[in-house]
């Protein structure tokens, strides 16, 4: 199944066609009422810990460490991709933040991880739940039949 996650900066005008628009940012963006946003929801549990995006702001760790350890914290907790996931299921879905350059930012591995996660999700659900059993079949007339 195809899935249509959209990355978008919170600044930009909210549009008809976003979809679940998603705040994935730890802290509120400066100077942004509630209201102007047209968010479906602000989840803080799928950005990154405040330790990991310091490190990076500061320049402590690359980008690629950054990544790493960014796939590593959402690796750890799947359950925090459950919301964002459902999201995707109904429709598009809208990934926001206020960084300036939304591609080096955590959002494209975000939607990365999402769509890992979904894809896993119906490979799973492909899956027969069990084999099947051919012990105790019945005849006709709903007897068990014998060798």
């Amino acid at each position: 199944m195809s899935y249509d996650i959209a990355l978008k900066r919170i600044y930009a005008e909210p549009d008809a066609s976003d979809g679940a628009r998603i705040l994935v940012d730890r802290l509120w963006p400066r100077g942004m009422p509630r209201e102007r946003l047209e968010l479906t929801d602000w989840y803080r549990d799928a950005s990154p810990s405040l330790a990991l995006s310091r490190q990076l702001r500061r320049g402590d760790i690359s980008s690629a460490v950054f990544a790493v350890r960014y796939r590593g914290e959402l690796r750890d907790a799947p359950h925090n991709l459950l919301p964002l996931m459902r999201h995707a299921r109904r429709g598009k879905l809208t990934l926001l933040s206020a960084m300036r350059n939304l591609e080096e930012s955590h959002l494209p591995l975000l939607r990365q991880m999402i769509l890992g996660a979904l894809q896993q999700e119906d490979a799973e659900d492909a899956l027969p739940s069990s084999p099947p059993c051919y012990l105790g079949l019945l005849d006709r007339n709903g007897k068990q039949e014998h060798d």
